[in-house]
């Protein structure tokens, strides 16, 4: 589906008819992998910054681009711009406190979401689940108190 018919039909002839069709995907792999661009540096920045928990624009303006080139070039790369990349590493960090037991207040105050409610809300947009539902069977992680 991402390479044009006729491509596709020569690239499973050579497989086809090579004595270790193994042996040929590999090749294949690895020329497909020297054929294709660098990923972009300043992305891996990006999402770095993001990840911290940065806001776009304060990423934009210490990467000294813009917002309109952070979002044009976040499209490239990830396929939707640096807010919404943002939402999904924050997500992701929810995602890890959660697999740790953590309770969903205390997901919510360790991720950066506003509250227990915000948490709900976007786990909810991005999922289609509740914490309750996402988390259900994982085994708390004891307090530090007790």
């Amino acid at each position: 589906d991402l390479w044009p018919a006729a491509r596709v039909r020569r690239l499973t002839a050579r497989i086809d008819t090579a004595a270790d069709p193994a042996g040929a995907l590999e090749t294949l792999a690895v020329e497909r992998a020297a054929e294709t661009q660098p990923p972009d540096p300043l992305l891996t920045e990006v999402a770095a910054a993001l990840e911290a928990g940065r806001t776009v624009s304060a990423t934009a303006d210490s990467l000294g681009i813009g917002a309109r080139t952070l979002h044009r070039r976040s499209r490239a790369a990830f396929g939707y711009g640096p807010k919404t990349l943002a939402r999904i590493l924050r997500l992701q960090r929810a995602l890890r406190a959660g697999a740790r037991g953590a309770s969903p207040a205390e997901i919510a105050s360790r991720t950066g979401y506003a509250d227990q409610a915000h948490l709900t809300r976007e786990l909810r947009a991005l999922t289609g689940m509740t914490p309750g539902r996402l988390f259900r069977g994982r085994e708390p992680v004891p307090s530090r108190a007790a």
